[in-house]
């Protein structure tokens, strides 16, 4: 049976309230520029701004795509729309319903982690969207390099994790450093740099205030209920998984998803390599 991770739940819980709330089918980050003000309404232009901003960097030539973590499909059918031929990784099985219902048979789905994909086909561009956090660093290279045509691209966009002290509040991410020392040793050419942190870390400020103004209270509303009129369930199910609900807290319900907090322990990269011919 599939083991669900607590990641995947919350992609899954974020497809829910980006559909409800924001009227968006991403889920990816926003890219917020100065004139853009940062409120709920915004959230849909701001990720149409992303999904923009990812298409404009794709080089010229590319034909072929490998979208790696294609989330809710919607970024897949753009470049599809966009006249691309894309296949898709997968790795969650309920997002992967959604992909399957949104691109049909215009794309095949890998339903693994990409690191156990297994396929003949080769690509023009392997993408890497807010995906690259969660892939294992060596391997994931690894399966670019045997995925990616001759000359082939690696474009990543994604955040990383900062080399300074503390611990931050939103979880994920390799080491810029490590990530710049390991691939300095991999036969690609490195194109592009776009430090686009500034632009993306409004994201947390909506997400801190949904969480804040939604997701907390109706959190506490329903724990109060539980421990009222179950008092027994409810402090065995506490006990049980008192690991996951301290990561939940930690995670989304601490208060400290702030823009500024993540600006500190992040920084968001586009990041576009090329294999060396």
């Amino acid at each position: 049976m599939h083991k669900v991770e607590l990641k995947e739940v919350g992609l899954d819980i974020g497809l829910a309230f980006s559909k409800h709330f924001y009227k968006t089918e991403y889920l990816h980050y926003g890219y917020w520029p100065e004139e853009l003000s940062v409120e709920p309404a915004n959230v849909f232009q701001a990720q149409e701004n992303y999904a923009n901003f990812l298409l404009k960097n794709i080089p010229e030539g590319v034909n072929s795509i490998l979208d790696v973590g294609c989330g809710s499909g919607k970024f897949a059918e753009k470049m599809l729309d966009a006249g691309y031929l894309v296949d898709c990784v997968s790795p969650s099985p309920n997002l992967t319903k959604h992909v399957r219902n949104r691109l049909g048979d215009r794309a095949e789905i890998f339903e693994s982690c990409f690191e156990d994909v297994r396929t003949e086909k080769r690509y023009d561009l392997i993408l890497c969207s807010e995906s690259f956090q969660y892939l294992l660093l060596e391997k994931a290279i690894a399966q670019t390099m045997l995925f990616s045509n001759s000359e082939g691209f690696l474009l990543i966009c994604d955040f990383f994790k900062r080399d300074v002290p503390g611990k931050s509040p939103v979880s994920g991410g390799h080491r810029i450093e490590r990530f710049f020392k390991y691939m300095d040793e991999q036969p690609f050419n490195k194109l592009t740099d776009i430090d686009i942190t500034k632009e993306a870390a409004p994201s947390l400020d909506i997400m801190r205030d949904l969480i804040q103004e939604v997701i907390a209270p109706t959190w506490n509303i329903v724990a109060y209920y539980m421990r009222s009129n179950y008092p027994r369930f409810s402090k065995i199910f506490s006990f049980a998984f008192r690991k996951k609900i301290a990561q939940a807290h930690r995670k989304y319900l601490s208060g400290g998803t702030s823009g500024e907090q993540f600006a500190h322990f992040k920084t968001y990269r586009l990041f576009l390599y090329q294999k060396k011919g």
